[in-house]
């Protein structure tokens, strides 16, 4: 699944967003409102689309306020995860 599909496919996710700009929305932006408003296979192809270690990056990236934008327990099992299995594949 490409970045153009995963944004059409949860376009309720960006319902106040303006039909033409919808394809400017920015990796962090995108990566935030699928990690906290969208499903597990949403993530799965998230993951496959923008790649697991730029995900992390934009993931971890996150300050200030910007990190405030996750809900607290989303940011705590995404922080988890993204830790032990992306951030962790290069050591394997």
């Amino acid at each position: 699944m490409t970045r153009t599909q995963i944004i059409n496919k949860n376009r309720h996710l960006f319902w106040y967003t303006p039909e033409e700009k919808l394809q400017e929305i920015s990796d962090s932006l995108l990566v935030e409102r699928i990690l906290n408003d969208g499903s597990l296979s949403d993530y799965r192809d998230l993951i496959s689309a923008l790649g697991g270690k730029h995900v992390a990056e934009v993931f971890f990236s996150a300050k200030g306020r910007q990190k405030l934008n996750y809900y607290p327990e989303i940011y705590h099992f995404f922080s988890l995860l993204l830790s032990k299995y992306v951030q962790g594949d290069s050591e394997q």
